[in-house]
């Protein structure tokens, strides 16, 4: 592997002259910055970033932290980190912590030894003391932490209320609902929008709400059972698109038309949507955009500079297909 001190001795300079050019830094006259980057090209040297980012405390490399890789709408918000962070000049490691609150301070703590200079967490076991206490940008995403710490999520409730009235002037007569993990943000702001609905009506009972985990499997689980003790039921909301999918799975396992005796319509406008027989109506949440402002804010933040504001709250939008 060549070295520093290779391209030192073919341009015919000193080592301190190299790592000049190389870091833009101090005087060096024009006619070594020649020699040097001629000799850079000639070795076809690459810099040890391992070793600069040792040296300069920084390393160009953001942290992204997801609760569930598996989950379709992490990937996609990926993509978009990735692409903005690329542009920006920065690279991504992606860690998925599988909402282990262990699994996701051992990340914690190797991202800070490979001195990345920032990271995006997705997170509802982190506390603000503990990400004070990291001494690097953060930003959060899609789940709210704690008021002050820069935020970038969507019009949750907003968007549960639009889903369920949505189902409501469908004629549905019994909606139910499949909620994300207790003790998310995002998932009981969902369930609280839902509820704001039809908690006034003369059929609701809390019976009508499962619990889907965000996960497909549990989600099958859940509405087989929902719609086995309460058969009358003709309208899900579901919390997510991953669970959508799973309710139009299990309704179809028990012989049930979608849409014509139960409709059912999820939360996120994940690729996926558009796939499922039927395509899934959907709360569509703008992914990329999510990714591409707390990429964008995460950056200037680490790069110090001005930042707007560091509350987002993105608008969502209902998308109608067939599944209703």
């Amino acid at each position: 592997m060549v070295s520093i001190k290779d391209v030192a001795k073919q341009a015919g300079v000193s080592v301190a002259t190299v790592s000049r050019v190389l870091n833009n830094k101090g005087y060096v006259s024009e006619s070594a910055r020649k020699k040097v980057e001629q000799s850079i090209q000639e070795l076809n040297y690459k810099p040890n970033e391992v070793a600069r980012s040792l040296f300069k405390k920084q390393s160009k490399t953001i942290g992204l932290i997801v609760p569930d890789i598996m989950n379709p709408f992490f990937p996609e918000l990926a993509r978009a980190v990735e692409d903005i962070a690329a542009e920006l000049g920065y690279s991504v490691i992606l860690c998925n912590t599988d909402e282990n609150k262990e699994k996701e301070q051992h990340y914690l703590d190797v991202l800070l030894q490979k001195y990345v200079d920032g990271i995006i967490v997705s997170s509802n076991t982190l506390s603000a003391e503990q990400i004070h206490k990291l001494h690097i940008p953060i930003v959060s995403i899609d789940r709210e932490i704690s008021q002050g710490i820069p935020t970038i999520v969507v019009e949750n409730k907003k968007g549960a209320q639009t889903a369920t009235r949505f189902l409501k002037d469908k004629e549905c007569k019994k909606i139910a609902h499949i909620r994300g993990p207790l003790g998310v943000t995002n998932a009981d702001e969902r369930c609280e929008g839902y509820k704001e609905v039809v908690s006034g009506e003369p059929w609701f009972r809390e019976s009508y709400i499962v619990n889907g985990y965000f996960d497909m499997q549990s989600s099958i689980e859940a509405t087989n059972k929902l719609l086995r003790l309460h058969p009358e039921i003709d309208g899900i909301f579901a919390a997510n698109d991953t669970m959508a999918i799973g309710a139009i799975k299990s309704a179809h396992q028990l012989g049930r038309k979608i849409p014509e005796d139960i409709a059912i319509i999820g939360f996120d406008g994940i690729a996926l949507s558009k796939a499922t027989v039927p395509e899934l109506t959907t709360i569509v949440q703008p992914i990329y955009e999510l990714g591409k402002k707390a990429t964008t804010m995460l950056v200037h933040l680490i790069e110090k500079k001005p930042v707007e504001k560091t509350f987002y709250e993105l608008e969502v939008r209902l998308v109608e297909r067939h599944s209703t």
